[in-house]
């Protein structure tokens, strides 16, 4: 019996910019919060890892940054959101202010307007998040 290999493409990662302020603070969060959101943490720590880090004032303005307004589609499931990134003692998803330790702010940090990555959903699928606009906060 001859079994069929499927093939899962793989999960598309773009390149990612970060602001060296940015990124200490979410290496410092990722490490903090490690035990009380371990996948989010250990997803943000990836991410900080395989960013570019530079200077804060070469950051391009439609670069996701903590505290900035986001605008992005959610592919799976067509909805768009606007958002605002910030530190976790700040959010309110009511306000529409999400942390940055959150999955969703984890998957969008660092990515420019245009940009989409895969990212996990809290059961573990995989879903498209497409940025469409980022103005700073």
């Amino acid at each position: 019996m001859i079994e069929a290999t499927v093939r899962r493409a793989a999960p598309r990662r773009p390149s990612i910019l970060l602001s060296e302020d940015d990124h200490g603070i979410l290496v410092g969060l990722a490490i903090r919060d490690a035990r009380r959101n371990p996948e989010a943490a250990r997803l943000l720590m990836e991410e900080a890892d395989r960013a570019e880090v530079v200077p804060a004032a070469r950051l391009p303005s439609n670069v996701v940054a903590l505290g900035s307004h986001v605008v992005f589609t959610d592919e799976a499931h067509g909805v768009t959101r606007t958002v605002q990134l910030v530190l976790p003692s700040e959010a309110d998803i009511g306000q529409g202010r999400i942390s940055i330790l959150s999955l969703v702010g984890a998957g969008l940090i660092g990515l420019k307007a245009g940009q989409s990555i895969d990212w996990p959903t809290q059961d573990g699928r995989l879903r498209r998040l497409s940025v469409t606009q980022v103005t700073a906060g």
